[in-house]
């Protein structure tokens, strides 16, 4: 069996290339898996607030609603924290924001629950909401940048040009990358608790980077957790 060939003085010519090279992928995987949940997550909450509104839309359903789906959603997935009532209303506001899923399925479900709720709270213009949206993803905002950054009126200072839809990627060293990668409403969704084992996080996790690869299709293959290689 071959051995790397190193050198007295270090690792052979091309090495770190090729480690930069790895970890860049792996860094991207990370986020492009935490994505994936997050997307899940933010899209699974506009549904509910999309089911909210209609209800009380049609059949006249008061404020109070809410607080009894609170309780019943809570008791019946007691793992998962964002059920409360106050979270149930953003859910309602996000969902009467985004009326179309177009521009959330393509951008706003790339940043995290929390940075949707402080666009929610701080602004009230759709062209501006689209466009930090678009911002955060595109420089990888963490949450306190975001609200620095609207509270600074930063629309107005560097102009209000909008690009067109497309799926980007925050770099993996942003803000916004780890914050996704640690959002704790991320691992309520994969229904782990407080006691989860390192087990269920990883079986969970797993679960999630599966499904992902497939959705990528040719040329990538799950070939099994923990495969010798």
């Amino acid at each position: 069996m071959s051995q790397l060939n190193t050198t007295p003085s270090g690792p052979p010519p091309g090495y770190p290339e090729l480690l930069a090279d790895l970890k860049g992928r792996i860094r991207s995987a990370q986020v492009r898996a935490a994505l994936s949940v997050n997307r899940e997550l933010v899209l699974l909450y506009w549904q509910v607030g999309r089911s909210i509104l209609q209800r009380q839309g049609e059949e006249g359903w008061g404020a109070k609603v809410i607080d009894r789906l609170s309780v019943d959603l809570c008791r019946e997935f007691p793992e998962m924290k964002g059920f409360s009532p106050r979270n149930l209303k953003y859910m309602r506001a996000f969902a009467e924001a985004w009326e179309d899923d177009g521009f959330l399925q393509q951008v706003a479900a790339q940043i995290p629950w929390f940075h949707n709720c402080v666009i929610l709270d701080k602004l009230k213009d759709r062209a501006e909401r689209e466009w930090y949206v678009r911002e955060t993803v595109k420089n990888g905002w963490g949450r306190n940048v975001l609200i620095h950054q609207i509270e600074s009126d930063l629309f107005r200072r560097q102009g209000k040009a909008v690009t067109n839809l497309h799926r980007t990627l925050p770099p993996p060293q942003s803000d916004l990358a780890r914050e996704i990668l640690k959002d704790p409403y991320n691992f309520d969704f994969l229904s782990l608790g407080e006691r989860a084992s390192e087990r269920d996080l990883h079986r969970s996790l797993l679960a999630h980077l599966r499904d992902f690869l497939i959705e990528l299709g040719v040329g990538f293959a799950f070939v099994g957790s923990e495969h010798p290689l």
